[in-house]
């Protein structure tokens, strides 16, 4: 599978309605992220059950600060549209694969309860 093009447009409905989404965000001028690329699409070619995006930073630039990205590449994982992996920095095929690997077996029922008590408490914070 290749990879697709997020925008602000695209994001939360790609990331909320997709069992697991790999988000590269990037830039053309950055060594690194083309160093990345084709661990990326090969990952990609790999996992047809993932959807692998990428986010431009230079044309995303509000994406990628609602984001917080602060260096790229940056790599995010999410699960059930919960945001479970990101890490900066481009990582090997090995490493990669690892990422997918670990994500697919975390037990989200686990993950949605520990997002709902962080809710609640941050609600109770607010609060008092």
């Amino acid at each position: 599978m290749s990879t697709i093009d997020l925008t602000a447009a695209t994001f939360e409905q790609t990331v909320t309605e997709n069992d697991l989404v790999l988000v590269d965000f990037w830039a053309a001028w950055c060594g690194p992220c083309r160093m990345f690329a084709p661990v990326f699409q090969k990952a990609s070619d790999e996992n047809p059950d993932v959807v692998f995006a990428k986010v431009d930073t230079e044309a995303e630039q509000a994406l990628a600060a609602m984001a917080g990205i602060t260096s790229i590449p940056t790599l995010m994982a999410f699960r059930e549209g919960v945001l479970v992996f990101a890490q900066p920095g481009a990582l090997p095929a090995p490493a990669l694969a690892q990422v997918i690997e670990g994500v697919r077996g975390l037990d989200m029922a686990e993950v949605h309860g520990q997002v709902a008590a962080q809710r609640a408490q941050s609600g109770a914070v607010a609060d008092a």
